[in-house]
């Protein structure tokens, strides 16, 4: 069974912060209906970002997206450029424009990698990833991304508030991606495919031995053996089981199969 993702309340708590810290400023914003805010109209830089800011602060991450990238294009030199092109990753990102996010946010990181608010703009990058995960019934190819992005924060930013909570989302898409190969696994199953089968199986045991899946993955890998003729191979699982997970139910159905299929068995 995989966990689902946290919901964005718990996530929002993290990023919020995060973007108050950056340092924005507020002022007296700018008035006019939407259509007028995206119109290019030539503005003081002061004048276009606090317009942006208030249009986030009302909720209209969109909208403020948009303005955000205007202070960018009307004012490329001002330190506001700075700012707005992380605020837009940020803006794209409520509004859950993950690609748009992913595009402003390494935009930043290329022209500023050093900035001190570069753990930030990796943080949403991996986030973006994070959030478009998909059941496991489905390729998980932006589960991998996710989880790649999560690693690089960790790795360049391993003391900060981030990677903390993308060590807890990596043990998440680490189940995330367990239950995938148990989800093949069994399909394998279901269709005689025993062999192709405890390769799911055995990849999970080994590579996911942390997640939640890997107790049922050694009775899976019980099952396949005894089906393939490898009663010693089937004992040797059950060892491991046995010894990890002794008083889970899948250990009581494995030394059930032990019993029934291959009495006396000792691994070699």
């Amino acid at each position: 069974m995989t966990h689902p993702a946290p919901r964005r309340p718990a996530r929002f708590a993290v990023i919020v912060a995060a973007t108050v810290a950056i340092g924005l400023t507020a002022g007296c914003a700018g008035g006019g209906n939407k259509k007028k805010d995206v119109a290019y109209v030539a503005r003081d830089v002061d004048t276009l970002y606090t317009a942006a800011k208030d249009r986030l602060d009302k909720g209209d991450a969109r909208q403020a997206a948009a303005l955000f990238d205007e202070v960018e294009r009307q004012h490329p030199y001002s330190p506001w450029a700075r700012r707005a092109q992380l605020m837009s990753a940020f803006s794209y990102y409520a509004s859950r424009d993950y690609a748009k996010s992913v595009q402003s946010a390494q935009r930043f990181l290329s022209i500023h990698p050093g900035n001190k608010d570069a753990p930030y703009a990796y943080y949403l990058v991996a986030l973006c990833y994070y959030e478009q995960i998909s059941d496991v019934t489905r390729d998980q190819k932006i589960t991998q991304q996710a989880l790649t992005a999560m690693n690089e924060l960790v790795r360049r930013y391993p003391n900060t508030d981030y990677a903390a909570d993308a060590r807890l989302k990596i043990d998440l898409i680490n189940d995330h991606l367990a239950g995938k190969e148990m989800e093949i696994g069994r399909m394998y199953q279901r269709t005689g495919k025993w062999l192709a089968g405890s390769l799911r199986f055995r990849t999970v045991a080994e590579k996911y031995q942390t997640t939640s899946h890997a107790p049922e993955s050694l009775y899976r890998l019980v099952e396949s053996y005894l089906s393939l003729g490898l009663p010693q191979e089937a004992q040797k699982a059950a060892a491991v089981l046995g010894k990890n997970y002794p008083g889970s139910k899948w250990y009581e159905r494995s030394y059930d199969l032990m019993n029934k299929h291959a009495p006396g068995t000792t691994a070699s």
